[in-house]
This record gives structure tokens, C-alpha cells and sequence, in this order.
């Protein structure tokens, strides 16, 4: 991939960084410091991304946690590996039962959404199959972290304040105070600059580290997380989490110009990104910053997100196939649909996640693409009592509609948002990518390929382009450094477009590509905490 690595002409004014040896990118300095510490004690590039997702659990947990989900794609030896560590509704819920308990829909805190955890799983898989360094020393760094405190950073203060004050309006049962005891010990949000500890943290990851996870899913952890549930009225059960294991998976594809870009299978949703790609590739795009891109960029979106929130849920329960909705002929009739107005699609609900993603590479290869996630900020709002596991809210994203091929059952994965993502030529491994955010995800994924691939920007110019993100019907969102001329553009055409000066919204992605003579060259998110650090 060739590009003019100081050709940056967004606002933030950052450059691509290069590197030989080994390569962290991620939200949060204290984790992409961790996973170069691993790397430099000799572990590799799935020993770093371990080490970097175990620590932002300590350093970030206002996106995700121990009690998250999480998914992989690893370059390992020329060939990608997935890994599907999200994790089933529990056996004892149901539609039916939740009906009987006076519940119309899947509410967004408390027991109800909270599937089995897959997060401890992934670190444990990864470690194992791949890593060279034991668990234990893997997590270290995290351990350290949460025992030992770390210094609150901007953006992450901000967060952390946004959602204290919407639990704190919102949680009122007594099951929820654990979560203001660990999150909020001072009756209030840390802020920037301001020390936090996890003492409770730190335990729980030790227990998980000497045991390969075991102590997790069927120790004392899972006896912990059953009891706490059983107490308050839940569904999850040490069972659920004694029948839990990670998949392996092989990654999905579509051929965009002379590039593979590589997504996780459903019940991930990447396979939207690839749909809108599919679209798009029937097109030719001269230039970034026009009304053309910018309007069929969104139109494809829509057109996929209209299918696959149809369509994609646990594989097991889908009812068109993967290579259907990836076909030639799915995407030649919807790219009939595209015009010179802006059309409206089926509808979706919209719903907005926190998560995050790190990328890492090593000198001998190896590149991990990763993402992790509580889905909607810290989760559920629930803390297992004297652990510091917030438990995700995930089965949030189930369907409540019996019919909808997405309907809550026991047993089922959910639609997933998050997506690591990977780019190939000729099969072979270019580098790790990601956007996280929610639904945004696959929105940001087709707009960072774009810039890489049609508008040759070097990878961090590619991230600090200005986004849209589609939002319902034809709704749009665009940042407020997107060309002023292009958002009256899309108004006159049909688009129904705001604004906005806050840019928390637009997902924090980060890339790695690794060149022919081995050179890894990689950007990082401005629009976070974001950092990248080289060896």
C-alpha cells in the first residue's frame, strides 16, 4: 500500500508512526504501554494484545470489563485466525418468562441483558494457542495497574462522569450498589489527573491468571456470579458458565480493488461492512471530499444495515446464508437502489455502545486485531460483590419479537456489534484495523477502507478524516470539520443532516500496516485518548 506518510491535512496534525520491532495501538497510554513492556520481555503480538485488553478493563472500564465480550483476528504464520468470544443469553431466560414478569421489551440495565461473559475466555484462548509468555506474566501489567493505581486521563474522566450521572439517575435497585461502591467510592466520578485503585479488580485477575480463566467459568468466580444473580432475581448460572468456550472461527471476506478485507462471521456485524463494501466496489470515487462520495458512502450503509438487522444473529439461528448477503447479485440490486436523493430504508432502532479496540504487531509477523466491550458503557450497571466484574448488558441487542430472526432465546448469541477488522492482498496479512463505537462500527470500517484504499491517506490521516454516521431513515450525522459546502450538499438531496461539534460519537479507531520489506506503519485515534507507541 503505497502513501504520503506527511500528507495530513485534517486538523489534528499527528503523522504516521513507523516501526521495526513491534508496534501497540490502542484508547489508553497506561495499556499500549503494557503491551510494549510485553513485548520488549520477549513476548509476541498475541501476548501484547492480551496484556493491552486485561489492562484496559483497569484503565478504560467505562467501555468495557471483565464481565464483556470480546473478538480476535490474528495473523499468525501468513494465515488469520478468528475468535468469537461473545457469549450466549442465559438458559433460564426467555421471552415467554420475561412476559410473565410484566417486562415489553429487553430493558437496558439489570440481570435481563446480561449474557455469559466471554472476555476472560478470549485472553485465555489467545495465551494459549498463540502466545509465548504464560497468562500470568501476561496480566501483570493490569494487575499492577489496578493494585497500585493509575492517573485518570482527559477523556476518560469525562466519560466516567457522563456515565455516573446517568446511573446515578437511572440504578435505584440495592443489587446496583455495588457499582457506585467500586466505580464511584467517593460518591462521585475520579477526575482527570486524579488517582484510581481497583483493589477488588486486581484479585479477580489474579484468580483468572493462575488458572488459565478457569476460576472464571468453573471456580470460584462462577460461584460468585451465580450466587449474586440467584440473590437478586437473575438468569445467569454457574452452568451457563461451565458450558462456555470461545470459538475459533475463520473470518469472513469480500475482494474491494486489489485488497481482501477480512470481518469476523454473525453474529458479529462486520459482515455489514463487507455488504456496503460490496456496493461501493461497483463504483468509482475520484475524489474524498465530494457530495458523490459522501452520498453513496451512506446509502450503502443503510442498504446493508437494512438486511443485516433483518437477517444476522447467531449463526446457528440465521435463515439466509453468509454467502447470500455477501453474493455479487445482493449487492448489484441494491446498488440499483442508489440515486441522486437519498432514500429511506426499513427501519432500526438506534443505540449507541462504548468498546475498545487495540492493534498490535510484532517483529516477527505476528498482528493481532482486537476488540472488547460491556456494550453500553460499563454494562448492566451491576458489580459481582467484592470481584469488580461489571457484567455487560449485551442481551440488549436481542429482539423482544418472537418472529425476528435476532428474538431473545436461551442459548443464543446476540446480533454483536463489536468488530475487529483485517486487511489481506493476495491472502497475505496487511495489518489489523478497527473502529469501535456501537453501530457506528461497520459505518467507520467503510469510511477508513475508503481512505485507505480509494484515497491513498496514510493511516493515521485515514483516522483523522472527518466521519458521518448514519443514523436512522435519513438521519446523518457529520462532524463539524466535514466540509461545510458537502452537509448543505447532502441537505439539498434529500439527507437530513446535523452537525455536531462533539466528535465522542464518530467511533476511535486504530491501524497497523505492515509493508513488503516488513516496516509496520500505523495511526491512532485523536478523537480519544489514543496512543501508539513503536519499537
Amino acid at each position: 500500500m503505497k502513501f504520503d506518510a506527511l500528507n495530513n491535512p485534517y486538523k489534528c496534525k499527528r503523522y504516521t508512526a513507523y516501526a521495526k520491532y513491534g508496534m501497540v495501538a490502542t484508547s489508553q497510554p497506561m495499556a499500549a504501554a503494557a503491551g510494549m513492556e510485553i513485548l520488549k520481555k520477549g513476548g509476541n503480538a498475541i501476548d501484547a494484545a492480551v496484556a493491552v485488553a486485561a489492562c484496559l478493563t483497569v484503565c478504560e472500564p467505562t467501555s468495557n470489563g471483565i464481565g464483556g465480550d470480546a473478538f480476535a483476528i490474528a495473523a499468525v504464520g501468513g494465515k488469520l485466525y478468528g475468535l468469537n468470544a461473545s457469549g450466549p443469553s442465559p438458559m433460564a431466560i426467555s421471552i415467554d418468562k420475561l412476559e410473565k414478569r410484566g417486562y415489553k421489551e429487553i430493558p437496558r440495565y439489570g440481570f435481563v441483558p446480561v449474557n455469559v461473559p466471554g472476555a476472560p475466555a478470549a485472553w485465555a484462548a489467545l495465551s494459549r494457542r498463540f502466545g509465548k509468555l504464560p497468562l500470568k506474566e501476561a496480566l501483570a501489567p493490569a494487575i499492577r495497574y489496578a493494585q497500585e493505581g493509575y492517573v485518570i486521563s482527559v477523556i476518560l474522566g469525562k466519560n466516567w462522569n457522563k456515565a455516573y450521572n446517568i446511573y446515578k439517575e437511572n440504578l435505584k435497585g440495592d443489587e446496583f450498589k455495588y457499582w457506585f461502591e467500586t466505580f464511584a467510592p467517593k460518591g462521585r466520578a475520579p477526575k482527570a489527573g486524579e488517582i484510581m485503585t481497583l483493589p477488588d479488580h486486581a484479585k479477580t485477575l489474579i484468580k483468572i491468571a493462575e488458572t488459565d480463566a478457569e476460576a472464571f467459568y468453573r471456580g470460584e468466580l462462577a460461584e460468585r456470579i451465580d450466587a449474586f444473580s440467584r440473590r437478586y432475581g437473575g438468569y445467569i448460572r454457574k452452568e451457563d458458565l461451565e458450558n462456555y468456550k470461545a470459538e475459533w472461527v475463520e473470518p469472513i471476506y469480500t475482494k474491494y480493488r486489489d485488497y481482501e478485507v477480512c470481518e469476523i462471521p454473525p453474529n458479529g456485524q462486520g459482515i455489514v461492512a463487507l455488504m456496503a463494501l460490496n456496493i461501493l466496489k461497483g463504483f468509482e470515487f475520484r475524489e474524498k471530499d465530494s457530495l458523490d462520495t459522501y452520498h453513496k458512502q451512506i446509502e450503502a450503509i443503510k442498504l446493508a444495515f437494512e438486511d443485516a438487522q433483518r437477517y444476522v444473529t447467531d449463526m446457528r439461528k440465521m435463515k439466509v446464508k453468509v454467502e447470500d448477503l455477501l453474493s455479487d447479485a445482493w449487492a448489484d440490486e441494491k446498488r440499483k437502489r442508489i440515486g441522486s436523493a437519498a432514500l429511506t430504508p426499513l427501519p432500526s432502532e438506534e443505540q449507541r455502545g462504548g468498546t475498545v479496540y487495540l492493534a498490535t504487531a510484532d517483529g516477527e509477523g505476528n498482528m493481532v486485531s482486537f476488540i472488547q466491550s460491556n456494550y453500553m458503557g460499563f454494562g448492566s450497571g451491576l458489580v459481582v460483590p467484592e470481584t469488580g466484574i461489571a457484567l455487560q448488558n449485551r442481551g440488549r441487542n436481542f429482539s423482544f419479537d418472537p418472529g425476528h430472526d435476532n428474538a431473545l432465546e436461551p442459548g443464543k448469541k446476540t446480533y454483536h456489534t463489536i468488530i475487529p477488522g483485517f486487511l489481506t492482498k493476495d491472502k497475505k496479512p496487511v495489518g489489523p484495523f478497527g473502529v469501535m463505537g456501537g453501530f457506528m462500527q461497520p459505518q467507520g470500517h467503510v469510511q477508513v477502507i475508503m481512505n485507505l484504499i480509494d484515497f491513498n491517506l496514510n493511516p493515521q490521516a485515514a483516522l483523522d478524516a472527518p466521519r458521518w454516521q448514519w443514523i436512522r431513515g435519513k438521519k446523518v450525522e457529520l462532524e463539524d470539520t466535514l466540509p461545510e459546502e458537502i452537509a448543505k450538499a447532502l441537505e439539498d438531496i434529500g439527507h437530513e443532516v446535523t452537525v455536531t461539534d462533539d466528535n465522542t460519537g464518530y467511533g476511535r479507531g486504530q491501524i497497523i500496516l505492515r509493508d513488503e520489506s516488513g516496516v509496520l506503519a500505523g495511526g491512532t485515534e485523536n478523537r480519544t485518548d489514543g496512543t501508539i507507541l513503536a519499537w
